[in-house]
């Protein structure tokens, strides 16, 4: 997996550098000619759902000749790209705010629709300490706040009985990029910690009040490797592709599932609630849901309604939440639902309409 996963970063990750030129025929192209069925396609965003989109890129193409170019370039990018309409399609982990939406609507409506699901997690580099230790949305929020400082803090020595514990520092690593993760991580803690949610909140970029920030997955991840005492928040992807530790997070049925592929998907059939933008949270989860993950998230694709590329597009999308499925849990994503599925065949429908 780790070698299947390393190969699709390096593919995704090198197309960032291309977007911003390729965003600019991308504009050309949406509002004039060559819209054609088979038109290319330049997206860019996120970079939870990189691997899969690396995979998706090269199958679409071979099945349908149309081609897509992919900048891993993080959720705000994303954002701020479909806003100015330099791509044909934004990524983010993260949904738009009413204020994000008003904004990319400025151009013409825009359609926000779930086409991955997959975890942010914790990951942590600390020498000495043992593997799979059990941490809380209390103590995540206490070292992120700055309130706990070290590993053998009594509240990290409660969730651990028994535990070798060193007095290392605690450094948190956060994402200095506009970050679906961050979002995803952040509306979590802002969740179970009230005071969390007073002192930073929720959304795509934050202001912690303590710790290092990296830019992207992939800077993170090498943070939290390279620093003895680091614990951050990566995709579930990356986490799994660098070795990292990873902590089990207890949930709200008190338990501490494995974060993977099946403890998100226990997370997202606990939820059915859609909301009228498309918009999922699966924040606060149900207390019967015991094997579901507390920190998963659905990532989306944004979409303008009215494009030269609306045929093209919905063969894309309606590919990536059909066939290309199948390719998600070999990369760390969960299927989606089948209601999720199901609202996001309607929402495909407005495009072009």
């Amino acid at each position: 997996m780790s070698k299947r996963l390393l190969s699709a970063l390096i593919a995704a990750l090198a197309l960032a550098v291309g977007v911003a030129a390729c965003g600019s025929s991308s504009d050309s192209s949406s509002s004039g000619s060559g819209g054609g069925s088979n038109s290319p396609l330049v997206g860019a965003g996120s970079t939870l759902v990189a691997p899969l989109m690396s995979k998706w890129q090269s199958d679409f193409a071979s099945k349908s000749e149309i081609t897509v170019t992919y900048g891993a370039i993080g959720s705000g990018g994303g954002i701020e790209q479909i806003t100015s309409r330099t791509v044909d399609f934004g990524a983010s982990d993260a949904p738009l705010t009413e204020e994000q939406f008003e904004e990319a609507d400025e151009q013409g409506e825009v359609e926000q629709i779930p086409w991955a699901l997959s975890g942010t997690v914790p990951a942590y580099n600390v020498s000495g300490a043992p593997k799979g230790l059990k941490l809380n949305g209390e103590v995540l929020a206490g070292i992120f706040l700055g309130d706990i400082t070290t590993w053998n803090d009594p509240a990290i020595a409660k969730l651990n009985p028994g535990a070798s514990l060193p007095s290392t520092k605690i450094t948190p690593v956060y994402r200095s990029d506009g970050s679906g993760d961050t979002y995803a991580f952040t509306n979590y803690l802002s969740t179970v910690s009230p005071e969390f949610k007073s002192k930073v909140g929720t959304s795509t970029q934050v202001k912690f009040p303590t710790g290092i920030g990296a830019e992207k997955n992939d800077g993170v991840a090498a943070a939290i490797g390279q620093t003895d005492g680091a614990i951050g928040y990566v995709g579930l992807a990356y986490a799994l592709s660098n070795e990292l530790s990873m902590p089990l997070v207890e949930n709200s049925a008190g338990s501490f599932p494995e974060p993977g592929v099946k403890s998100v998907e226990a997370a997202a059939a606990a939820v059915s609630k859609i909301g009228p933008n498309n918009e999922i949270s699966l924040a606060d989860l149900p207390s019967t849901a015991e094997g579901a993950y507390p920190i998963s998230t659905y990532t989306y694709v944004i979409v303008p309604l009215e494009t030269e590329k609306a045929d093209a597009l919905k063969k894309f999308i309606t590919y990536a939440i059909g066939p290309g499925q199948e390719y998600g849990p070999d990369l760390d994503f969960a299927p989606l639902p089948k209601h999720v599925v199901a609202a996001d065949k309607k929402a495909i429908a407005k495009i072009g309409g």
